[in-house]
């Protein structure tokens, strides 16, 4: 029971950080490179996060993992956390964060698919609740903003494919190896992309504030909550840990009106609450079944 309370409070920890990001993020992508700001991130934490697990002798991945590892650092942190970045720097913090905000509903439907899950009528409902509150996000934004919410579309679903193996592993391995593993696998697919961003763009600058944002993401947003989360998923059910997403969302935007002075369009609230309301209403029926769910 104990731990039960403690992996609660993680998520509480978890959702909040990274509401936070997407407004650090939105700051910092606006002085560096998108993919710049990726290498960095996991870089920082990759170090930190090393030097940590060497001191708790951790046994080996042994060689059947590896591809879950492989999978977990190129499709979940390289590709899935870059696409959230390039989608946060095209449509903002808020309605970015609204969008991937599906991604438990992403999650049941992946697992439904790979892990044979069941669906329930309440699932169902509740994902085309939330697809209706995509919908009146999508339907006023033009060029760059539609991009941001594609981009930030796939990386909700990659996100969720990699999610379903994410539990399984973390029952096997310490949460921090794998975390360690998998960003430090990301900060080396970003590190030629950010090279030839640096060399080709102009777009480089680096303050005390974007040096301390950086810090933040990497440490807190990227080290500190990746390893909450997938603690939190080595203990309790995914589908319980699924329950706190609403938090991100509400977070995000609301950091992103005060220090980001972002609009709050109709649309956008009526199609944010619908989001949050589906996903509540869908995962109630994975609360009471106990069904477990992988997430990430």
């Amino acid at each position: 029971m104990k731990n039960t309370k403690i992996a609660y409070l993680y998520l509480l920890i978890t959702f909040f950080i990274w509401g936070s990001l997407y407004v650090v993020s939105k700051f910092v992508l606006g002085k560096l490179p998108v993919f710049t700001v990726s290498f960095l991130r996991f870089f920082i934490a990759g170090i930190v996060m090393y030097f940590i697990i060497k001191q708790k002798h951790l046994p080996k991945i042994e060689k059947q993992d590896y591809k879950y590892i492989a999978l977990i650092g190129i499709m979940g942190y390289f590709l899935s956390i870059g696409a959230q970045l390039l989608g946060t720097q095209l449509v903002g913090a808020s309605v970015a964060s609204l969008v991937n905000s599906l991604n438990p509903i992403a999650i049941l439907f992946a697992a439904a698919i790979i892990l044979k899950e069941k669906l329930t009528w309440q699932k169902i409902v509740g994902v085309l609740i939330s697809l209706i509150g995509v919908y009146l996000i999508i339907g006023g934004s033009k060029g760059g903003a539609l991009l941001g919410i594609l981009i930030s579309l796939f990386s909700v679903i990659t996100w969720s494919i990699v999610s379903v193996f994410m539990r399984k592993i973390t029952q096997k391995y310490n949460p921090m190896q794998i975390t360690t593993y998998g960003i430090l696998i990301a900060a080396v697919g970003n590190f030629p992309i950010a090279v030839t961003e640096v060399v080709t763009t102009g777009k480089i600058s680096f303050s005390f504030p974007v040096i301390l944002s950086l810090l933040y993401m990497g440490i807190i947003c990227t080290g500190l909550a990746h390893f909450l989360w997938n603690k939190s998923l080595s203990t309790l059910p995914a589908g319980n840990c699924s329950l706190f997403y609403p938090i991100q969302p509400i977070t995000s935007v609301l950091l992103g009106v005060i220090f980001l002075k972002e609009a709050v369009t109709t649309h956008m609230l009526i199609g944010g609450v619908l989001i949050v309301f589906g996903i509540i209403f869908c995962l109630i029926s994975v609360g009471r079944s106990d069904k477990k769910v992988c997430e990430c």
